[in-house]
Order: C-alpha cells, then structure tokens, then sequence
C-alpha cells in the first residue's frame, strides 16, 4: 500500500493509527482530528486552517516526509504535539515549550482572558503572582490580557526559568514580567500582590501512576506533589496570606485532587470556580480567609 500523498489521505491514515496506538489527547487538543490538523498545519508551515493547500492535490516529497515524520513519532512514542513542533497555545498566544516545562493548559485562561471578573473589581488590580510558573504561560497571559499590571513568576527549577525568560521575550513583555528563581514563596520578600495565581504540582502518586503515556514525557516535578497531591498546595495556603494585599485573592487549580484538599480542610470554605469552557478543581479564596484558617 503506497503512503499518503494528499491532507485528505494523511488525516485518513492519522484516524486509523492514532486509534490503533489508543492515543490520548489533552496536551492542548481534545480529538484526533484537531491533533492531527495541528501537525499537519506545523509540517506544512502554514496555519491551522491549512490556508494554501487543496486536501485532494497531491503534496511534495519534502511535504510528505514531514507530515510522516512528526505522526509516526505521535503514533510510535506517544509524545505529546506540542513537544513534537516545540509550541503551545494558551490564551491566543504562542509558547515555545520542550519536554523540561509542562505543556500549557488550564481552565484559568478562561478567569484571564476575562480579567479575573467577577472575583476582584478591575480597578484593584495592579500586581500578580504566580507560583510556579514553568513556560510562563500563565503569568504572560496576565500581563497581556492586563496591560497596566506588572507580573511577578517564579518557579523552584532552572529550566523552567529559561524557557519562561525565553517566552518573555518573544511577546515583548519584559517591561511588566519578572521571573524569579524561588521555591514558591522563598525569594519573594516584602512585597505584596493583588492576586496569587497558581497551577501548581497536584498529582498524587497513585494518579500519577495511572495517567497515559503522554503525561510521562512531561517534567514529573510539575505534576506530582507527595502521596495526596498537596505539598505544593499546604505551602500555598499556609503562606500566601502574607504576600497579598488586604482585598487581594489566591486561586489556585488543583485538578482531581479536589477531593483530597476537601478531605485535608474540610472547615475551609473553598470556592470552587465554574467554567464556561470546560474544566474544573480551580479554587479561590480571599486573604481574610486565609488569615482566618491559616494563621
């Protein structure tokens, strides 16, 4: 059976083996057909709407083996797209990542991209944190969507540092973003924030163990956090109160350890926030609160 030649032929085959090799998709797409479509559009160097190509008209031999390149190490490795073109996509905009920094997504896009409304009165809004940042995407995200906020984002591991410093620059936001080497909140001193935000390590070990393939070409410091997923999230809560401003709010994304944070702090009054989009285990509290129950 002779290879693809055509998009229309290349998708075909994409189904059928992607299928056979029982794939997971997450790692910025939901499907085979967008996973597919996002390969196909960074081996034909155009964009995702395949602009410039007929799906029928038969492609070039460079064009081939690129497509065949990228989806048999899809189907053969299990490598997540995005470490396959080196780019993600959060928020509208690009990300350079490698397999050292997770893959960006996160339902707190979608408080970003709305400006944290509801939660906090836009006006109040002048300086954020986010712990842990790894690509830097979340933080970036901020300080885009918000231009008259300066955005602080540290992360405890050096790679992740590089890359978000790296990601900083490509959209021209170094005026606004610091990146900090800190192990959560260890080098941040006196200063305080109006929002800490935060999609820290929140796997638990027996989860880990049981995620796809995919999740295990990504950095295991920026999933797992000790047996109940909550190592990362104690010192979170213990400590954020002294870095936010008294009308200031921490929301953080713990994922499926949801459950086990309610059954760690079954007195604190979680809000668990609602998503348009999709997504959940994101909660919030106000620093009132966390004075009330953490100090």
């Amino acid at each position: 059976m002779s290879n693809p030649n055509t998009i229309t032929a290349w998708i075909d085959w994409a189904q059928q083996h992607f299928a056979d090799a029982e794939l997971y998709f997450g790692h910025g797409t939901d499907d085979s057909i967008s996973e597919t479509i996002y390969l196909l559009a960074y081996a034909l160097n155009t964009d995702f709407d395949l602009s410039g190509f007929e799906k029928d008209t038969p492609l070039s031999t460079e064009q081939n083996e690129n497509i065949h390149s990228l989806l048999r190490s899809r189907v053969e490795k299990k490598i997540p797209a995005a470490y396959l073109v080196n780019e993600a996509w959060f928020c509208g905009l690009p990300f350079y990542v490698d397999d050292t920094v997770l893959i960006p997504r996160s339902p707190i896009a979608e408080l970003i991209e709305s400006e944290f409304q509801p939660w906090i009165k836009r006006q109040n809004i002048h300086s954020i944190l986010e712990i842990g940042t790894g690509s830097g995407c979340i933080a970036l995200s901020c300080a885009y969507y918000l231009q008259d906020v300066t955005v602080d984002a540290v992360d405890v591991d050096e790679h992740a540092i590089s890359i978000a410093n790296k990601n900083t620059q490509n959209l021209e936001l170094e005026s606004r973003v610091n990146i900090i080497k800190s192990d959560v909140f260890s080098a941040i001193t006196t200063k305080k924030y109006d929002i800490i935000v935060s999609n820290p390590p929140y796997v638990s070990v027996q989860e880990y163990d049981a995620l796809p393939a995919e999740y295990k070409h990504e950095p295991e410091i920026g999933l797992k956090s000790g047996d109940d997923g909550l190592d990362c999230v104690r010192i979170i809560l213990s400590e954020a109160a002294d870095y936010l401003n008294d009308d200031g709010i921490l929301i953080v994304e713990v994922g499926n350890s949801q459950t086990n944070l309610e059954s760690a702090f079954p007195d604190i009054p979680f809000m668990w926030l609602d998503f348009e989009f999709g997504g959940s285990g994101v909660f919030l509290l106000e620093k009132v609160q966390l004075n009330k129950y953490f100090k």
